[in-house]
């Protein structure tokens, strides 16, 4: 018989059991069920509904369950529906009648709802120790490669010479990023629901504040029915995923590009490639290809929980059974892509060279060009014209700027000088960006410096409430 089977007067629908049952997948949750459990099991016999041999029998065998779990000897059953059921179940059978006491003044509304909580927060903490590993390599790899001169594009079109080192600081500015918004959904998320009840409480003078302070968590939920019904906390979540998996998905895009043939800027390691089953030749970045695909997965996993939420009543409704899925895929998603990701990039090799003949290619340096023009009183837009010229004829002879004598360039305007060589020279003009987030090595060096410094501040972890110091 159900445990809320009271009321009813035939058995559930063997098809609906199956349905209905969530434990296939949140029986993943046990260990925080578990952890809510005790802390529970201890407020109840401050408030003089458990005993002291009670709680500890409650306790004791709560723990034990754990243990067991862990270890792989217990058999969760579909019949029983979800984690919260099987637990109790399982606490009944080894305790007797004082395990029925257990759900004294709790709802599996609230009780999910925490559950959720403790385990994003702890998912949390090991996404971001993962983001921080990644940023580390980031930055050790920008300061390798500041004085890597490599094109800079937009529209995927050549552009403007900058350095591999400034490039990859523009994704260490994007994962610090998300490394605070984890940081700030952390924060937003740790407080617990417990003591919402179903929807409305409970008579019964719980203490949710000893509760949160067993629990780690910074305070408690302020209404009961948002507390079981609330679900901002794994979409905030979702939508950092979403974003911080883009991020990794934009530098994906990038190394396919680099590594192929026509780029040849870098050589991914074997270890991250695979071949074809019919090309003797192939050398596939099928790593950075299925990153950037898994992407897709967290955006869906956004939507579909955005979805599931937009039309529901207050307080708790069934369909919100369908939101750790969602959280579970993401966080699995993330965790795998960064781990896999940060050695890929860290024992890929760069050709320096080859990137270096691409920045000389492509007109690189013709905003340097209109300038140098501007700096000695010709309007930038005239400045801009005679330059568009140049480069006009420099494309029907398929020649560089640099390649032009100082007479074909007199011959569109005067002030054209001799300097006006050194001031093209692709590595004149990177060094000479170095204002404040600019591509110059002196700019870059002291970006490194204040990200090193941003990172130390984001990933310092407040000690919570409840621990030691």
């Amino acid at each position: 018989m159900k445990l809320w089977g009271g009321r009813f007067e035939k058995e559930t629908e063997a098809l609906v059991e199956d349905f209905h049952s969530s434990i296939r997948f949140d029986q993943r949750l046990y260990k925080q069920d578990i952890e809510g459990s005790v802390a529970h099991a201890r407020m109840l016999e401050s408030i003089g509904v458990l005993d002291e041999g009670e709680a500890q029998a409650v306790v004791q065998g709560l723990q034990e369950i754990l243990r067991d779990i862990q270890r792989g000897a217990v058999v969760f059953e579909v019949g029983a529906e979800d984690i919260h059921m099987n637990v109790e179940k399982l606490l009944t059978e080894r305790i007797g009648a004082t395990g029925k006491k257990l759900h004294t003044a709790r709802s599996r509304n609230d009780q999910v709802a925490l559950d959720l909580r403790l385990f994003l927060r702890e998912e949390i903490d090991q996404i971001k120790d993962l983001l921080g590993g990644w940023l580390e390599t980031l930055l050790a790899l920008t300061e390798e490669h500041i004085e890597t001169w490599m094109p800079g594009y937009t529209h995927l079109q050549k552009a403007q010479p900058i350095t591999l080192g400034h490039h990859f600081l523009a994704y260490v500015q994007m994962f610090l990023r998300d490394l605070e918004r984890l940081k700030d959904t952390r924060k937003r998320l740790n407080y617990s629901p417990l003591g919402s009840g179903a929807l409305a409480a409970t008579t019964f003078p719980l203490r949710r504040e000893m509760v949160a302070r067993e629990l780690r968590f910074a305070g408690i939920t302020r209404n009961s029915l948002d507390g079981v019904s609330d679900r901002d906390f794994a979409l905030e979540f979702l939508a950092a995923a979403a974003i911080l998996m883009m991020h990794l998905s934009r530098l994906c895009e990038e190394l396919v590009l680099w590594s192929s043939g026509e780029f040849q800027f870098v050589v991914i390691d074997d270890g991250y490639s695979t071949g074809s089953s019919i090309m003797p030749q192939k050398k596939n970045p099928d790593v950075a290809e299925l990153v950037r695909g898994k992407t897709g997965r967290v955006y869906g996993d956004l939507m579909a929980l955005l979805t599931t939420m937009k039309g529901l009543p207050l307080a708790y409704n069934k369909d919100m059974q369908e939101d750790k899925e969602q959280v579970f895929d993401a966080v699995d998603t993330v965790k795998k892509s960064l781990l896999v990701m940060e050695p890929m990039l860290r024992t890929m090799r760069v050709n320096r060279e080859v990137m270096h003949q691409g920045a000389k290619g492509g007109f690189t340096n013709a905003t340097d060009l209109a300038d140098y023009l501007a700096k000695k009183g010709v309007p930038f837009r005239e400045a801009h014209e005679i330059v568009g010229r140049l480069v006009l004829r420099c494309a029907k002879q398929q020649v560089g700027l640099e390649e032009l004598s100082l007479a074909e360039y007199q011959e569109i305007s005067p002030v054209f000088a001799e300097d006006l060589f050194t001031v093209i020279g692709i590595e004149y003009c990177v060094r000479n960006r170095n204002i404040p987030g600019g591509p110059g090595p002196e700019a870059v060096s002291a970006a490194v410096a204040q990200s090193r410094e941003e990172l130390r501040r984001i990933s310092w972890r407040q000690e919570e409430p409840g621990e030691d110091g």
